[in-house]
């Protein structure tokens, strides 16, 4: 445990000094997703269930002038070697993001299950554009896109940084032995997976891997005095005021719907999109808050105490 912390609590300093810096201030509007695992359509693709609510959740945010961050694990480039198969699975959901990111509103940060994106050669071949069979073309995706490891928000105003990652960092089988559980997944647990069955190297599989990684990062956001966002674990969280500010989106393949985290106005909650039936029966998608909205400036370790 204490070597991991130490581990971790190296990682996170590291990420932090070499992130890129997005500023924000109270007129910005910003969607966090993660998690998302995008596969191929086949069992084992757990993003397929759910891809109506995010495509329903993803035309709001555009319409309402949000810029989309995806927090980490967009793709599952563990079980999937091509992109193109997950291209083509859910291609309207590529449409969606191509409008964020010709209108310079999408910001995608690379988790443990697509860390490969943080070559640009792989990048370049797969994101840049494809080849359109149909049409006998290339067409363009994302040119010229640049993923990241992390992005610290800094708000113009006040100065208060929030460290957004994806949460692999300094969990030794998802960060540092990646690509020694990538090929246990993608030749093994990817066919247990369709059947049910969860590598327990995945945070989600132990409550107890999951604490474990919350209490490392809120050991380094206390001794930092920067609030986090990240995914990873797949359970959301939303800190109380008496607790240090850990934030966590959820996923986007929970049975519920989807979690993500909004900031808007100066004001962070975290919410959820999913399929409901109305007093006639009729299923229609909805949001809920599950928790805020709450003003950024109370999460500021500068100026509040915990």
């Amino acid at each position: 445990m204490i070597f991991e912390k130490r581990l971790a609590d190296k990682r996170l300093t590291c990420v932090y000094k070499n992130a890129r810096v997005e500023y924000f201030d109270n007129n910005s509007k910003y969607i966090f997703f993660s998690d998302c695992h995008r596969g191929d359509c086949t069992p084992s693709d757990e993003f397929a269930k759910n891809q109506n609510i995010y495509l329903f959740a993803l035309e709001h945010y555009y319409k309402n002038g949000y810029t989309y961050v995806e927090v980490g694990d967009g793709d599952e480039l563990w079980e999937h070697s091509n992109f193109k198969h997950i291209r083509l699975a859910h291609d309207e959901v590529y449409t969606e993001l191509k409008k964020f990111y010709d209108d310079n509103r999408l910001i995608i940060l690379y988790g443990n299950h697509n860390i490969c994106l943080k070559y640009k050669s792989i990048v370049e071949k797969n994101y840049y554009k494809f080849y359109d069979e149909y049409n006998e073309e290339e067409i363009e995706l994302f040119p010229g896109i640049e993923l990241h490891e992390a992005v610290v928000f800094k708000h113009r105003e006040t100065g208060q940084e929030i460290l957004t990652i994806h949460g692999h960092q300094g969990d030794i089988m998802n960060d540092n032995l990646w690509y020694l559980n990538m090929l246990t997944v993608r030749y093994f647990w990817k066919f247990l997976h369709s059947i049910g069955f969860i590598n327990p190297a995945s945070p989600v599989k132990s409550a107890e891997k999951i604490h474990k990684i919350e209490r490392i990062y809120s050991n380094w956001i206390k001794k930092n005095k920067i609030m986090i966002i990240c995914g990873h674990t797949h359970r959301p969280h939303f800190p109380r005021s008496d607790e240090l500010p850990y934030f966590n989106d959820g996923s986007c393949v929970r049975a519920s719907g989807i979690q993500g985290i909004e900031i808007a106005d100066g004001n962070i909650a975290l919410i959820e999109w999913r399929i409901r039936t109305n007093s006639e029966g009729v299923l229609s998608i909805s949001r809920r808050i599950l928790r805020g909205p709450e003003t950024l400036e109370n999460f500021d370790l500068r100026k509040n105490s915990y």
